[in-house]
């Protein structure tokens, strides 16, 4: 059995591809091309999965809408029989500037829907990685903002990012959270 369950939040349809809410689902979509991981959707927890060559992490995305995610998480949980300590949820995240990433343990929903779908279902003690998508400066804005696409001039500063994420994905992987946190939050 995988050691973690590393989820990115993402809403389905291609239309959301490279979306700024998408960003959690597109880095483990990006993992597993990379790894040669085959994801494969499962009709059972209503989400795609595939386990790591060295079975240590199920890296995954739901097959539902942001909204809608803890359900298919509460599914991942159940089926395959993780603590709520070892999921690991990649999403966006308007509070951060542009390209900052925090690894954080459990916390509340801080507005976004996928979070309070998630606690709704399992509870709090899950972790997060945030990803900071900036913030569009008026609320009214924010609905666009997250289902725009990213411009040109962040893709350098995002692409960074995910680069950080890839380096403390070893550490992830043997439940070494603390040292991901400090090896994250201080390059």
């Amino acid at each position: 059995m995988p050691n973690i369950c590393i989820i990115g939040l993402g809403n389905p349809g291609a239309q959301y591809n490279g979306t700024r809410h998408n960003i959690g689902k597109d880095w483990v979509k990006s993992i597993s091309t990379g790894s040669n991981l085959e994801l494969q959707s499962k009709k059972i927890i209503e989400a795609t999965i595939a386990e790591s060559p060295d079975n240590k992490i199920l890296w995954g995305y739901p097959d539902k809408y942001v909204n809608e995610s803890g359900r298919s998480i509460n599914k991942i949980v159940k089926h395959k029989k993780f603590n709520l300590e070892q999921i690991i949820i990649i999403h966006d995240d308007l509070d951060l500037p542009l390209g900052n990433l925090k690894l954080k343990i459990g916390g509340g929903h801080g507005g976004h829907n996928g979070l309070r779908s998630i606690i709704a279902h399992l509870g709090q003690s899950f972790i997060r990685l945030r990803v900071g998508i900036g913030h569009p400066g008026n609320k009214v804005d924010v609905t666009n903002w997250v289902l725009g696409k990213f411009k040109p001039t962040e893709k350098d500063s995002m692409l960074e990012s995910f680069y950080k994420f890839n380096n403390i994905i070893e550490l992830l992987s043997n439940n070494d959270i603390q040292n991901a946190q400090i090896k994250l939050h201080t390059e």
